[in-house]
């Protein structure tokens, strides 16, 4: 019986870990030796071998530029090409500065056009004059036809290298295409069935293998395909793309006309990219595509400077009320005391909801049309959330001695109030957001605790001023 990695006791299962930490740890060092020993062909074969190209482009982040230049050079074209393409732009940058255009030439010809698009957004313009100058016509005029797409769009991170097949054409001719253009391609895991450049289905290479060579590409093909437009959203198809599980997503003009493919990859790179962005706009920090260590102090305040300066001067509105209850403090300066509590709390629950509902908006599991079903739901739950909380802080209350029973009432009575004020603002904000076209992040966190700060100290002095007669 094959023993598995789950067989293996805890105490080997820690040595081998320890080992591959340790081997992790020694290879940027074993590079330094080689490097300082001059035993440039030992390590050229230990980087062909021995080395994913996204772990040397992390390990060489760490290296001085005479290093990296050194290490780039012994690699062989094809892996120099995939180590570019996981490097940051600082790398980029100074490894094309010191490549000759010989060099620049023959890393580009092994790019795939959708990391070359990827890296050209990122230079300066200087940098970029010389990384199209080291490619054919051809390819600049892809290059140039995919940097016109939006931005945020399908065509603007589409690979236009995919394998299209004719629907008459026999499953043995299919096998000998993808043998004799495969090689340039990025995925030929799945192909595509086109007629006249429209379009028509698909067919996986599984099937190519496992069915008679004498059938005919007509025969086997799938003809209801998924495809989006090159105008679509680039979140809204790496969101279909891991929806089917697919590896690939044809990407077509308007008039059907297949121009190119969405990979996995770079599926997974926008979702990455659009978590960040939202995880940042939730914090109150302007978005920002660079490192945390890769971004300057300054730009760093930058970003978050004008989300402080909005959230200061919102906060005057709060200020204004508690000015307008003075005499109510002066009467009975106990009450400032519940304020910060109050508030606190129903920040917390608005900010709960509203996480809850970006997550279901995120997922496509909460639309616009569901806001009243969003509504009733969060009702309920910051009922029966008010109701424990208002107990627990009621009796705490009155145990520390800090009021009587009717200051117990008019902080419970309040916090009923503020919890469900902060879970319908929490949960309905993200939905109008999106319904106006606007990301439902923005209206997370920050907004809705200075929306609820607000809410709070208002109904707290309209119930303190009922039930003391203020």
């Amino acid at each position: 019986m094959e023993e598995t990695y789950t067989d293996v006791p805890a105490e080997e299962k820690e040595e081998s870990i320890d080992y591959l930490e340790e081997r992790e740890e020694l290879t940027g060092q074993r590079i330094r030796d080689m490097l300082e020993q001059k035993q440039y062909k030992e390590l050229k074969e230990e980087l062909e071998h021995n080395m994913y190209p996204v772990d040397l482009a992390e390990i060489l982040a760490e290296f001085d530029q005479k290093q990296m230049v050194m290490v780039f050079r012994l690699l062989a074209k094809e892996e120099a090409a995939e180590t570019f393409a996981y490097m940051n732009s600082d790398m980029r940058e100074v490894l094309i500065n010191a490549l000759t255009d010989s060099e620049l030439e023959e890393v580009m010809e092994e790019m795939y056009l959708d990391d070359t698009v990827d890296v050209l957004e990122e230079m300066p313009a200087n940098v970029v004059d010389r990384l199209l100058m080291a490619t054919n016509e051809e390819t600049r005029v892809q290059i140039n036809q995919l940097l016109q797409y939006p931005e945020d769009s399908a065509g603007s991170i589409m690979n236009v290298d995919y394998i299209a097949l004719r629907k008459d054409m026999t499953v043995a001719d299919s096998i000998l295409k993808i043998r004799q253009v495969g090689l340039n391609r990025e995925t030929i895991y799945t192909c595509y069935v086109t007629e006249k450049r429209k379009l028509i289905g698909l067919v996986d290479v599984k099937e190519l293998l496992t069915t008679s060579e004498s059938k005919t590409i007509e025969e086997i093909m799938e003809t209801n395909t998924l495809y989006a437009y090159t105008t679509d959203d680039q979140e809204d198809v790496a969101r279909t793309i891991t929806k089917y599980g697919l590896i690939a997503l044809p990407i077509v003009d308007h008039e059907m006309c297949m121009v190119g493919i969405v990979t996995v990859d770079d599926a997974m790179l926008v979702l990455q990219e659009e978590e960040t962005e939202d995880i940042s706009i939730m914090a109150g920090v302007s978005p920002n595509e660079e490192t945390y260590f890769g971004t300057g102090v300054f730009k760093h305040v930058r970003g978050r400077i004008p989300w402080l300066l909005f959230l200061m001067l919102s906060a005057t509105t709060t200020q204004m009320i508690m000015n307008h209850y003075e005499k109510a403090l002066a009467v009975m300066p106990q009450l400032a005391g519940f304020i910060p509590m109050l508030m606190g709390t129903g920040g917390n629950c608005g900010s709960q909801s509203s996480t809850l509902v970006i997550r279901g908006i995120a997922v496509g599991e909460i639309e616009f049309k569901d806001i009243g079903k969003v509504i009733f739901k969060e009702v309920r739950v910051a009922l029966l959330v008010s109701a424990a909380l208002s107990v627990v802080n009621g009796l705490r209350i009155l145990l520390m001695g800090q009021g009587d029973p009717m200051i117990a009432v008019t902080i419970g009575a309040t916090m009923a109030c503020t919890i469900v004020i902060a879970k319908i603002v929490g949960g309905t904000l993200p939905l109008l957001a999106k319904k106006i076209g606007l990301d439902p992040a923005i209206m997370a966190t920050p907004l809705i605790s200075t929306l609820v700060d607000t809410s709070t100290v208002t109904v707290y002095f309209m119930i303190v001023s009922a039930v003391f007669k203020m």
